[in-house]
Formats: structure tokens, C-alpha cells, sequence
């Protein structure tokens, strides 16, 4: 199971966004590349983050998923199983 990304409490959100896609991009773990996608996800249906996401790239991380292998990862990028905010 991933950890969370060691980040200052200081950076806010944009810094913990930047810690997970950099988390995203350098681990080999299959478990936390799923675990971080699902949280980048979570994260991308909050509208106040999208001028983050953008500026981190996020969207291009997400298209490039839909291309893996690991059907967890592109169900993830697609929003589906998982990753989305809990029903009402």
C-alpha cells in the first residue's frame, strides 16, 4: 500500500498534487501507481482543483493511462470503480 507523500504542510494543495503525480511518474509499484491515480481522481471532481490539475498536467496523466495494460489503471482514468467521490 502507498504512503502518502512526504510533503511540507506549508505547500498547500498544489504541492501535495504535484508530490502524488511525481509519485505517480518515479514508482514501480503497480499497488501505488493504482492507489495514486484513484487519489488524483478523487481530486478531479472537485472543480477548485482543476486549475492544479491543469497546471500539473494531470489530464495528459490521465489520457495516458487509458493506454496501460493495468485495466485498474485505465478504469481509474476514466473515473470508474473506485475512484470518485461516495454516492449520495
Amino acid at each position: 500500500m502507498a504512503q502518502k507523500p512526504k510533503v511540507d504542510a506549508h505547500v498547500g494543495r498544489l504541492g501535495y498534487l504535484q508530490a502524488l503525480v511525481t509519485e505517480f511518474q518515479e514508482t514501480e509499484s503497480q499497488d501505488a501507481k493504482e492507489q495514486v491515480l484513484a487519489n488524483l481522481a478523487n481530486f478531479a471532481y472537485d472543480p477548485s482543483n482543476y486549475q492544479y490539475l491543469r497546471q500539473l498536467q494531470v489530464l495528459d496523466l490521465f489520457l495516458d493511462s487509458l493506454s496501460e495494460e493495468n485495466e485498474t489503471l485505465v478504469e481509474f482514468a476514466i473515473g470508474k470503480d473506485g475512484a470518485g467521490p461516495p454516492d449520495a
